[in-house]
């Protein structure tokens, strides 16, 4: 297993990684919105800011994207959750990275609950994600006294 640098090689596995983690943990959100976002996950030029893949073997695993010390993506496989490397990916950015934001849908209970173990808390709101639909988003910021 290995972190590598965004190669557009795992585009596509990456869309499958990122479809197949939504519809596993995503359950407040309706299929149309999941092919609404799927689309835009798609159309991501993922070579415009930094992306990694834990990958075995060429396999995607799950990945991780980041701007300005934020994590705007991570997502893993849904059968290798829980297994530790969603730590292993959050451990890289914060460590390697110097990660210390995140923004998370509220209702994603299990990913808000993640990120806190890391030391994150919530320090703002919005009522309506990046899209304009009502999904709450909770902004998460490190929390340098951990």
């Amino acid at each position: 297993m290995e972190i590598q640098p965004y190669n557009d090689k795992f585009k596509e596995q990456m869309i499958l990684v990122w479809e197949n983690s939504v519809r596993a943990t995503h359950d407040f959100l309706v299929p149309s919105d999941i092919d609404y976002y799927k689309k835009i996950v798609s159309s991501i030029d993922f070579n415009s800011f930094p992306v990694f893949c834990l990958t075995e073997v060429d396999t995607v695993l799950g990945f991780i994207g980041i701007a300005e010390n934020k994590i705007e993506m991570l997502f893993l496989a849904p059968e290798h959750i829980g297994k530790g490397f969603g730590k292993t990916l959050m451990n890289f950015a914060i460590n390697e990275l110097d990660v210390n934001k995140v923004d998370v849908n509220e209702q994603n209970y299990n990913a808000v609950n993640f990120y806190s173990k890391f030391g994150f808390l919530p320090y703002d709101r919005t009522d309506k994600d990046d899209e304009g639909k009502d999904y709450p988003i909770l902004k998460m910021q490190l929390d340098i006294k951990k």
